[in-house]
């Protein structure tokens, strides 16, 4: 009997398969037989390399640019001359100057070299208060409305449309009425306290959340020299009305006294207010009816709920700082006007 066995896989190659079978016979060898099998496969289809597709011939020149350098024949010089013929020369921005870098056409000192400063004491005299004169001079107050920038009008419109739909015309027109009225009634409070009619003061009920509110300011505010008093700067040609000059930890300022509803912790949330504090200063540095000078300002934000009033001191150079800002709006009135 022969008996055949399968013996070995000699090889298998991609795309051919080779089987060899050996056929043994007894214990002598014999020839045998050997049956192989090639098998090709072709399961994709050869892709097509699109560019041979190219014209060769319209694009040798390119071709023969790229593959002639082994890096980029492009410097920063041949960039440049290639941007000056395609987009001519760079047009040089220069950014726009602020207002705390502009200096003025008509420089001002704020404070005034030919005034004698003299001694601030610490006696009891009654406070100035002297009347606001009428004239045609423009007030610090219309100055700064005149003059806000495109942003402050977009945004206290903005505010005011708000409200008018919350609260219809006539609502909002009462609703800025008694904010003047309540502001009015506590400048009144505060100067009743300086002049030592407290229980009269404090008797309005109306205010009484303003006055709680400043309580711990009024601890540190000391030898009162003006209240509700006004002023003119001679040279410059404007006016406005101090709220209360006097010392504030040792420091002569003037006081501006503000009231809100919505809490303002920092000095930027008052907006234009240390312009006008810097603007009564220079006023009052320049007007012969004061004897005095001031260096110091003191923005002071009231809650009519009673939370603790913000103080925001304004130390000397501050107030220069501003004070070179008022100048540029006083100018930029000017210029309208």
């Amino acid at each position: 009997l022969v008996r055949m066995q399968f013996l070995q896989i000699l090889s298998r190659k991609p795309g051919s398969l080779e089987v060899l079978f050996q056929i043994p016979f007894c214990q002598k060898q014999f020839p045998y037989t050997c049956l192989s099998t090639s098998v090709c496969v072709y399961s994709k289809k050869k892709k097509v390399n699109s560019y041979e597709q190219v014209d060769q011939e319209k694009y040798k020149n390119l071709i023969r640019s790229v593959t002639s350098y082994k890096t980029s024949a492009q410097t920063p010089e041949t960039i440049l001359e290639e941007d000056s013929l395609l987009y001519g020369p760079p047009a040089k921005h220069r950014p726009p100057v602020k207002d705390g870098t502009k200096t003025p056409k008509n420089w001002v000192p704020l404070i005034n070299p030919s005034k004698r400063i003299l001694p601030v004491s610490s006696g009891s005299n009654v406070p100035m208060k002297i009347g606001l004169q009428r004239s045609k001079m423009p007030s610090v107050t219309r100055i700064l409305q005149q003059t806000l920038s495109p942003q402050q009008v977009f945004y206290l419109e903005r505010w005011k449309q708000k409200m008018i739909e919350e609260l219809g015309k006539e609502g909002f027109e009462e609703y800025t009425k008694n904010l003047f009225l309540q502001g009015e009634l506590f400048h009144s409070a505060l100067e009743s306290i300086f002049l030592s009619e407290e229980a009269s003061a404090r008797d309005q009920g109306e205010v009484a959340g303003y006055l709680s509110s400043v309580e711990h300011v009024l601890e540190d505010i000391s030898d009162v020299k003006a209240l509700e008093s006004g002023v003119h700067h001679e040279t410059l040609q404007y006016l406005g009305l101090v709220d209360c000059v006097a010392k504030y930890r040792g420091q002569l300022c003037v006081i501006d006294w503000k009231t809100s509803e919505k809490p303002k912790p920092f000095l930027e949330n008052t907006y234009d207010n240390p312009l006008q504090v810097a603007a009564y200063i220079g006023a009052i540095n320049h007007d012969a009816n004061y004897d005095f000078q001031v260096r110091c300002g003191l923005i002071v934000v009231a809650y009519k709920n009673g939370s603790p009033a913000h103080p925001h001191f304004m130390d000397p150079d501050l107030c220069s700082q501003y004070w070179n800002k008022w100048l540029l709006r006083l100018e930029k009135y000017m210029d309208k006007k």
